[in-house]
């Protein structure tokens, strides 16, 4: 089949979104937790979070336009910090219910069925049920005016996550630490390994070498 925008642009928009989001393939999915002034826990799924740099380390998800996911984006902006939580088999549903829209008073900790876990002196709450977690610190919002989504850059100020999940080259084997991938809007899914390879140069093919 071939789409062109004229008939992406006549399809009702539920299709269309179903379509463009997956359209794009597997992307990381987490939790991200965050707090209002007065301590209030709000917790949400993203699905479009991206490494941007490793010195310093910075990572960046974009958040929707304001009138339809307020809450993340105000506490954020409020505190200054936020958790971010990988998603595992065993809360899958979980997750996912946290997109609902509940109001600002509720907590989707208790509305989905999570634990709040506090770390040392980081404010807003982690995911107590995931494996890999991190705190970031708040650096830039980025306006996207073309859709009015922001784009959040964090700095990472701390990182938990069990030792054996780290190879002796600093990899994180997510594989073994059953991390859930998304694709679209709803869908989730389970890791498999391909396989990695040695730094690529000009003149010679990379080795697999796990």
């Amino acid at each position: 089949m071939h789409y062109t925008p004229s008939i992406i642009e006549s399809w009702e928009r539920f299709y269309r979104a179903n379509f463009i989001n997956s359209l794009t393939g597997f992307k990381s999915v987490s939790l991200i937790g965050t707090a209002d002034v007065n301590g209030h826990a709000n917790l949400g799924v993203f699905s479009s979070i991206v490494h941007i740099g490793s010195d310093p380390a910075l990572v960046g998800y974009i958040n929707r336009p304001r009138k339809a996911a307020p809450h993340t984006l105000a506490n954020i902006q409020a505190t200054g910090v936020y958790t971010i939580n990988h998603i595992h088999p065993s809360f899958i549903s979980n997750a996912h219910q946290s997109s609902a829209k509940y109001p600002a008073e509720v907590s989707e900790f208790d509305e989905v069925g999570l634990t709040r876990e506090y770390i040392e002196t980081i404010v807003p709450p982690f995911v107590k049920e995931s494996k890999v977690k991190y705190a970031l610190s708040l650096q830039e919002i980025i306006p996207i005016a073309l859709n009015e989504t922001f784009l959040v850059i964090g700095k990472i100020e701390m990182v938990k996550l069990e030792d054996n999940f780290v190879t002796e080259d600093g990899f994180i084997d997510l594989h073994l630490a059953e991390t859930i991938c998304s694709n679209g809007i709803d869908s989730y899914y389970h890791t498999q390994p391909a396989g990695r390879f040695t730094y690529a140069k000009p003149g010679s093919r990379p080795v697999k070498f796990q």
